[in-house]
């Protein structure tokens, strides 16, 4: 079975979205890219800026349009941040323009894998571990909503799961397999 020429992945921040897609770009010979970056190349600013000048909602706009750009390339494994799933129009889109893979990781892992980044917005609180708990919460169904493939990527090799991957790939026969 060939693989799709549209990987998407999504996930909660610290589950190795980015990670996992260079190493799954590079085992599939499929371009690399992340919304996250395309949004910084974008405006020339870092995501903290965007959310100090326009909020969260200023912040999800560009982040849907980075989508609709990037998700009708051909030959493109695509991380996502963590929240895109937030907005009705991105889960169209992922849902409809590739295959989505959901990058499952605990609360302890997300916190091992976030702890010294200071550049997550959402992150910047108290209590972190509440934090992740109350976004795990409120998008875990969204995740699973669009999720063609769900995989356990908590503490495991970015190399690993990329690899598990590819193997669901092959093993499920899903559209957009070119």
């Amino acid at each position: 079975m060939a693989i799709p020429n549209r990987i998407f992945i999504i996930g909660p921040m610290g589950a190795g979205k980015t990670t996992v897609g260079r190493q799954l770009a590079r085992l599939t010979g499929l371009d690399f890219d992340d919304t996250d970056h395309e949004v910084q190349r974008r405006t020339g600013v870092d995501i903290s800026f965007i959310f100090d000048k326009e909020g969260e909602e200023g912040f999800r706009r560009r982040e849907t349009r980075a989508l609709e750009a990037l998700s009708e390339r051909e030959g493109i494994v695509l991380a996502t941040g963590g929240g895109i799933v937030t907005q009705p129009e991105n889960r169209r889109l992922l849902a409809g323009r590739g295959v989505v893979v959901y990058l499952c990781s605990d609360i302890d892992t997300q916190l091992e894998r976030t702890r010294h980044d200071r550049d997550r917005p959402l992150l910047q609180c108290e209590d972190r571990r509440a934090r992740l708990t109350q976004l795990m919460e409120e998008r875990d169904p969204l995740y699973r909503e669009v999720a063609d493939i769900v995989i356990e990527s908590g503490g495991r090799q970015a190399r690993s799961v990329a690899r598990e991957i590819m193997d669901r790939l092959r093993d499920t026969g899903l559209p957009g397999q070119s």
